[in-house]
């Protein structure tokens, strides 16, 4: 799996290509301390390889590197916020 990163000013997006297909991750920047994890998107093609956890993995990585808080407003980034209570220390 080869996850990349598109970062904006005010919106970022992770993308995972696995098999021809894309899952997606998007964000939102609230401040330079904080973003809004919006939507996780992956497709029928990739749904039960661990794409979407791969992404939020990044996503809590990259935070944690940055010093920067997810706030979870995704259903499945929450859910997944939910299952690791080792990852409280990037979720606000």
């Amino acid at each position: 799996m080869q996850i990349t990163r598109d970062h904006g000013d005010t919106k970022g997006r992770y993308v995972l290509r696995q098999d021809g297909a894309e899952a997606d991750l998007t964000y939102s920047i609230l401040s330079p301390t904080k973003i809004i994890a919006d939507h996780t998107g992956v497709p029928d093609t990739l749904r039960g390889s661990g794409a979407g956890r791969a992404l939020v993995e990044r996503l809590v990585a990259d935070a944690r590197a940055e010093g920067v808080k997810i706030i979870a407003l995704c259903p499945f980034v929450k859910a997944q916020a939910a299952r690791h209570p080792e990852w409280q220390d990037v979720f606000d």
